[in-house]
């Protein structure tokens, strides 16, 4: 495996009205879940990845592995729990610019997650290992496997990217905010956000989130800007990229998930620092114009394409 990632992916029901979910009678039903989002990404640009997860033995498990395994992601470790479900989660569009997330993921299979449910050759023989902040949160069991996977990977000198990707609806302690630094300082690669900076750092400033992280014992910040582009850091460089200019922006959920993906694919493809990132920003800016999650993730020839003329058909 290129990369190998650990996390929960849940169905999403989104009505298909805009308002309050009571008044809602359609609803569309897609698979997203912030780690499987990014092996995806990896999987169009020809990359090998593999996910390690739990679903429940129900249609929405079956969907979920369906849909993964048919991208291109390798889903032998994904473990059927016959004694939990499936989580699950509803979006509501109250406004043109507003949404409401809702998730019922208490109790559910991919929270049941445990070392045991880790191979350690497995986990040898990747280059990379992607974790979320999500992962060790869900569970005291989660975050006893996330930290298991952190050992394994540190003891056979796979790289570790973190990407703290925080959910404040499942921050509920202070002391949770301490395990996501914890990651960071253990971390090879950390890609924040300017607005989980601000969370955990108590700043916006890019220069100073990557320097937080870099203190913490990261080797390279990346931080996310949104449509500023990005800004990366390491003992030796640092530098912004600019954004790629989007007509219109669709659907900003999954794009920080889709700019994982090309900063890991550049540099799996040997490029320096600032080339992945640039990479990253693309596809970024590209999943933005497209509703969904994993929809708008580009192949390597859409990519290109975009990055070198922007052209709106192929002819």
């Amino acid at each position: 495996m290129d990369v190998v990632s650990i996390g929960e992916t849940m169905v999403l029901f989104a009505s298909k009205e805009d308002g309050q979910l009571r008044y809602a009678s359609n609803f569309s039903a897609r698979v997203a879940g912030a780690e499987t989002n990014t092996l995806i990404g990896l999987a169009k640009l020809g990359h090998k990845t593999g996910w390690i997860s739990r679903v429940g033995a129900d249609e929405l498990g079956a969907k979920i592995i369906q849909s993964v395994r048919g991208e291109g992601v390798d889903t032998t470790y994904v473990t059927i729990d016959e004694q939990a479900p499936t989580g699950l989660f509803l979006k509501e569009q109250t406004t043109a610019q507003t949404a409401n997330i809702f998730y019922y993921r208490k109790g559910s299979a991919a929270s049941r997650l445990e070392p045991r449910d880790i191979d350690e050759a497995y986990i040898k023989k990747a280059k990379f290992l992607y974790l979320t902040g999500i992962t060790p949160l869900l569970s005291k069991s989660c975050e006893q496997a996330t930290f298991i996977l952190v050992e394994m990977a540190k003891k056979h000198h796979v790289k570790i990217v973190f990407d703290p990707n925080i959910r404040k609806k499942l921050l509920t302690e202070e002391k949770q905010k301490h395990l996501l630094e914890r990651l960071i300082g253990m971390a090879d690669i950390v890609l924040p956000g300017y607005g989980e900076g601000h969370y955990l750092f108590g700043t916006n400033n890019s220069e100073e989130i990557a320097d937080r992280c870099l203190r913490l014992g990261a080797r390279l910040a990346v931080v996310k800007l949104g449509e500023k582009g990005a800004y990366y850091k390491s003992a030796k460089q640092s530098g912004y990229i600019a954004p790629f200019p989007v007509k219109e922006v669709v659907d900003p959920i999954g794009a920080g998930d889709g700019f994982a993906a090309g900063v890991l694919s550049g540099l799996l493809d040997g490029q320096a620092i600032e080339e992945a990132v640039r990479r990253g920003c693309a596809i970024g800016a590209f999943v933005t114009q497209v509703h969904g999650d994993i929809e708008g993730l580009p192949s390597r020839q859409t990519l290109h394409a975009f990055q070198q003329d922007g052209e709106d058909v192929n002819r």
